[in-house]
């Protein structure tokens, strides 16, 4: 297990390193363009003076902007990325006198892992799940939907507390996070490029349809980025992530029936997540969209399947090795 843990922090390192690197890249790929197209243009025809060289300036200027987008993206990540995806899943802090269990079951698990409280919200959303954010477990935030709150009893709630709590621990709650901000980053930029090419098609001469190709280009790369590379990414982080929090939260609580009793309720949710897309699914206990979308959206699950989960636990609860 701890083995497991180092392997995540190493992961978080790497990959953060990988997509600054692809980043770089698509800047690269964009200042090539340019300096492809641009070589051309003083050349109209009629002048014989020589086309215009900008040498691998292009290339630079495109890699240093790219460069600092990601570095920006990163440290936004680490700094405001669990404030963001609290805001946007509509969480509010859980009054303490309201959900005064749920407080008590965090605080003494907290203190079983050994780790600082982490905060407590609540989505009102009647789909039952839960998800844990932050950077660090100083910065930590365990989410429940009331829908959750609503089916679980004491017993439930305290092995999805445990489940949570130990992806926290685990560390691998600050990969997902920088991987979930920085793909929303590229695709809003991806659709801010595409908008942007229309006005810089209105231009006279060869230049604005020059410039257009740019933006154009750099929308689909970073479109790329926002679809593809990005959930793939998301995907070599492993499900066995979910697994291992499982284990890891069986540990903490010593009760696998716990969280083997919540997830078969979680198996029967038919409720979809109103409030959850892509980016913020992979956090959840239950991934919200195998339940409810398309073939397709299985290609880039991030959960392993329910029952999968559910048969470890109870080889844990018979005493079989996992």
């Amino acid at each position: 297990m701890y083995s497991e843990i180092a392997s995540n922090k190493r992961r978080s390192v790497i990959f953060i390193g990988l997509f600054f690197v692809v980043w770089l890249a698509i800047g690269a790929v964009c200042g090539l363009l340019f300096k492809a197209l641009y070589r051309h243009s003083a050349n109209n025809g009629f002048a014989p003076t020589p086309p215009t060289n900008y040498g691998w300036s292009p290339v630079f200027i495109g890699m240093a902007i790219a460069g600092f987008l990601a570095v920006c993206g990163i440290l936004y990540s680490l700094n405001s990325g669990a404030a963001l995806v609290l805001r946007v899943s509509g969480a509010v802090p859980a009054d303490p006198a309201q959900y005064q269990q749920v407080h008590d079951l965090v605080e003494a698990l907290a203190i079983g892992e050994g780790i600082p409280k982490p905060a407590v919200y609540v989505i009102n959303d009647p789909s039952p799940n839960a998800f844990a954010t932050g950077v660090s477990p100083d910065k930590a935030a365990i989410t429940f939907t009331t829908g959750l709150l609503a089916i679980m009893n004491r017993e439930e709630l305290e092995g999805v507390i445990g489940h949570e709590m130990s992806h926290i621990k685990n560390h691998d709650i600050r990969l997902l996070l920088v991987v979930g901000t920085m793909i929303g980053m590229a695709a809003l930029l991806a659709s801010i490029m595409w908008r942007s090419a229309f006005f810089a098609g209105g231009g006279r001469g060869g230049r604005g349809n020059q410039l257009m190709i740019v933006i154009v280009v750099s929308g689909a790369l970073l479109a790329i980025v926002g679809f593809v590379f990005g959930p793939l990414m998301r995907l070599a982080l492993s499900r066995r992530r979910e697994s291992l929090a499982d284990v890891s939260g069986v540990e903490l609580t010593r009760n696998p029936a716990g969280l083997l009793s919540a997830l078969r309720k979680l198996e029967q949710n038919d409720k979809p997540f109103k409030t959850m897309n892509h980016a913020t699914a992979a956090m959840c206990i239950d991934d919200p969209l195998q339940h409810h979308e398309a073939w397709y959206h299985h290609l880039y699950d991030t959960h392993p399947p329910i029952a999968e989960r559910i048969a470890e636990l109870e080889k844990i609860a018979s005493g079989q090795a996992v």
